[in-house]
């Protein structure tokens, strides 16, 4: 019985043009993310089967597959709600997002410093990877990661609320080899409603997960 499913789009395939295609929208969705679903439970499947056996010599590649796998389906379900066809700008407080303004300000010094640290790290990730906003719940700050592949290189106990898929499936067909021009179109369709009850959400779980005393 599969333990993940892959979650229907908030929006049909057309919502988010021009900065994305249809056609891409339906092969990320339909063919990616739905394979980053069947590898997480195909994973566990083979998990359990070397649990029964007690066979344990492929341990290691099964534990990076579940790491790549779930993670991928994980970034992927708030990669469709963190974006919208009215979506864009900055987030203000007259739009009822003021707090997370704030912490962006708090955290990065203006919203324009944020925009450029996580579009750079967006635009460089070496190979295949995301530009991550994320709540750093030690500190209680926001913090820019870049995240290669699904799961590398991020804080622990850090909480995504804002991503930006940069693997080549998620703008080729559209934008060729310029990634940054994806990545900058991306910004006029933030959904910072979703955003912001991300970080809302966020904080409230404050650090309830790390053992602190």
């Amino acid at each position: 019985m599969a333990i993940y499913t892959l979650p229907e789009l908030p929006y049909d395939y057309a919502a988010l043009e021009p900065v994305i295609s249809p056609e891409i929208i339906e092969l990320h969705h339909d063919k990616h993310h739905a394979a980053y679903v069947k590898g997480a439970n195909d994973t566990l499947e083979q998990l359990a089967e070397a649990r029964d056996k007690d066979a344990w010599g492929w341990v290691n590649g099964l534990e990076k597959n579940l790491a790549f796998h779930l993670s991928g389906h994980i970034l992927h379900s708030i990669y469709w709600h963190n974006m919208t066809g009215d979506g864009g700008g900055e987030p203000l407080e007259k739009d009822g997002v003021g707090e997370l303004a704030d912490a962006i300000a708090e955290s990065f010094g203006s919203f324009t410093k944020f925009r450029a640290q996580l579009t750079k790290a967006a635009a460089t990730t070496q190979g295949s990877g995301w530009g991550v906003l994320a709540y750093e719940p030690v500190s209680g700050r926001l913090v820019v990661e870049q995240i290669y592949d699904h799961q590398g290189n991020v804080g622990q106990g850090s909480t995504p609320i804002l991503v930006f898929d940069a693997w080549e499936h998620a703008f080729y067909l559209q934008y060729k080899n310029q990634k940054v021009d994806f990545i900058e179109a991306m910004w006029r369709v933030v959904n910072w409603q979703d955003v912001a009850k991300r970080y809302a959400t966020a904080r409230t779980a404050g650090n309830t997960l790390l053992l602190v005393p």
